[in-house]
């Protein structure tokens, strides 16, 4: 089944973007994740419910060289996030269509990424059956997840995750089972002096360090506007540098 698609554009007009024109839609989240991600030329990164592409594909603009690997259980949705990797020049960019749980994977992983399912399981379904896959969740599909992910990836690779906030205490739990311990949560402030409802998980695979809360990033001035920080990751494709010294 080929999906309607609408066009746009990701970092700030650096790359061209198909997405699904009803059903779920990609946010800033990705964004931040790929920006987030401690990759470099020549290393292999694998991503979990990919969709349409958008974190790997910003991660593949912010560091050329890099190899890509993602997993999509909506195939048409899996065809999408591929074409827009050939759209965009992105030739070492793989997309998988099939479970997370069952996807076959080649070889170990230098880093690990996901923006996973997060509404609640008994919360109010969509009508839309395509955005009702791609957001419900539970905490058995997060240890699930965490515990391919972090399976997948060699040791002192990097497992990095975006959730919402309530969503941490299973995931630090998933984590250390995985064998990837978090070693920093790095909030996302909506504004200064609001409560965080997004965060950066990094966990590193065999890890000893002690977890690290860091000070996060701060998205949106007083008036709505974005900060000078995020503007850098949202428009120009910088480093988000989650584990700062």
């Amino acid at each position: 089944m080929t999906l309607a698609t609408t066009h746009g554009h990701l970092l700030g007009g650096r790359l061209r973007y198909a997405q699904p024109e009803s059903g779920f839609r990609s946010g800033i989240e990705p964004v931040l994740l790929a920006a987030s991600i401690p990759a470099r030329a020549g290393q292999h990164v694998l991503e979990a419910g990919t969709g349409a592409g958008a974190a790997l594909l910003c991660l593949c603009a912010r560091v050329p060289g890099v190899r890509t690997v993602g997993i999509e259980i909506d195939g048409a949705l899996a065809q999408v996030a591929q074409e827009n990797a050939r759209a965009n020049g992105f030739s070492s960019c793989e997309i998988i269509a099939g479970a997370v749980e069952t996807a076959a994977l080649a070889q170990p992983f230098d880093h690990a990424l996901a923006n996973p399912p997060y509404h609640a399981p008994d919360g109010t379904l969509s009508p839309v059956a395509a955005r009702e896959t791609a957001k419900r969740g539970s905490d058995a599909l997060m240890h699930v997840w965490i515990a391919r992910l972090g399976a997948a990836l060699r040791s002192r690779g990097s497992l990095t995750l975006i959730v919402q906030a309530g969503m941490v205490p299973a995931c630090l739990a998933a984590m250390t089972e995985a064998g990837t311990p978090c070693t920093a949560i790095f909030p996302l402030w909506p504004k200064a002096g609001r409560p965080a409802r997004l965060v950066l998980l990094r966990g590193i695979r065999q890890a000893r360090a002690q977890m690290r809360l860091m000070p996060g990033l701060v998205l949106h001035q007083p008036d709505g506007s974005f900060t000078r920080e995020a503007q850098a990751v949202l428009r120009e494709g910088t480093e988000l540098a989650v584990e700062q010294a």
